[in-house]
């Protein structure tokens, strides 16, 4: 086999209609498109247009306002967690939080929070608190005499701007 024997399978591809060939054809002179008006025209398409009457997207109030990005978290793994605890970065007598996350080096930076993945065998009582965990880690925690504490991931601030 040749690279100039290379044919695509049969029926794979379809031949596009030759439109604008003559009325014989079916679709000659406006090529299907009817007569004149933006839909005729190539490359338009007016989204939302009601033909001149007020669109239903201006004519309804609009109400509220919610965030189109969600709270950005720093993601830790359980077992990195623990990982550090063997080592000695991290003291599993005292609370683990987050600035002692970012002390040890589980995660860079503690972003708007930090959420604790799972899942994991843990085998000695620790105290985290957090801004999220997951439902496996926390019962992996409770269930080996720790303890999960949330707190308020704080969010995103608006900057100002001083005249």
């Amino acid at each position: 086999m040749r690279l100039n024997e290379l044919s695509p399978a049969p029926g794979s591809r379809k031949v596009g209609r030759r439109v604008g060939r003559g009325i014989g054809s079916g679709k000659g002179k406006t090529c299907g498109r009817g007569h004149k008006g933006a839909k005729a025209r190539a490359g338009t398409a007016i989204k939302g247009f009601e033909g001149g009457q007020m669109p239903i997207y201006r004519r309804l109030p609009k109400r509220g306002f919610r965030l189109h990005v969600g709270k950005r978290f720093a993601e830790v793994r359980i077992s990195r967690i623990l990982e550090l605890v063997e080592q000695g970065r991290l003291d599993a007598k005292n609370v683990i939080d987050e600035d002692a996350l970012v002390a040890a080096g589980a995660v860079r930076r503690k972003k708007q929070g930090i959420r604790v993945l799972g899942p994991a065998e843990i085998d000695k009582p620790i105290q985290l608190k957090v801004s999220h965990v997951t439902t496996a880690v926390k019962e992996a925690v409770e269930k080996a005499g720790g303890k999960v504490e949330l707190i308020e991931a704080k969010p995103k601030k608006a900057e100002k701007t001083e005249a």
